[in-house]
């Protein structure tokens, strides 16, 4: 069993960054693939980054890739999303997961915190 909560969310100005954080409760933390998705208003959920378990690679959508980097601490058994050069449709509900793979697919992930929500404002 495995508890995500995340944090570091909030409003920031377009162009801005912030750094999410989800920690992990639970010794099998090192063993799962970890991703990043989120929410907006009225849309459905949506991948934004996925990482392996050893962190040896890593997978990002085409609309963050250059701008958030997710990168994993198996010793503090944290994950994080840097979130640069942010714009307004960024904006949206931010949910880590855990899963087996690290794929783009919610339904591969077996595990979900409660969000943490990011608002860029133009």
């Amino acid at each position: 069993q495995v508890q995500l909560v995340e944090s570091g969310g909030g409003l920031v100005q377009a162009g801005g960054s912030l750094r999410l954080s989800c920690a992990a409760s639970g010794r099998t933390f090192s063993r799962h693939a970890m991703g990043w998705f989120r929410q907006a208003p009225g849309r459905e959920r949506e991948f934004v980054a996925a990482v392996r378990w050893n962190g040896g690679r890593t997978y990002d959508a085409d609309s963050v890739k250059g701008r958030f980097t997710i990168s994993r601490d198996n010793a503090k058994n944290t994950v994080y999303l840097q979130m640069n050069s942010l714009k307004p449709e960024d904006t949206g509900v931010y949910y880590c997961a855990a899963g087996d793979l690290a794929t783009q697919k919610s339904d591969d992930y077996d595990y979900w915190g409660q969000g943490t929500q990011v608002t860029v404002s133009s």
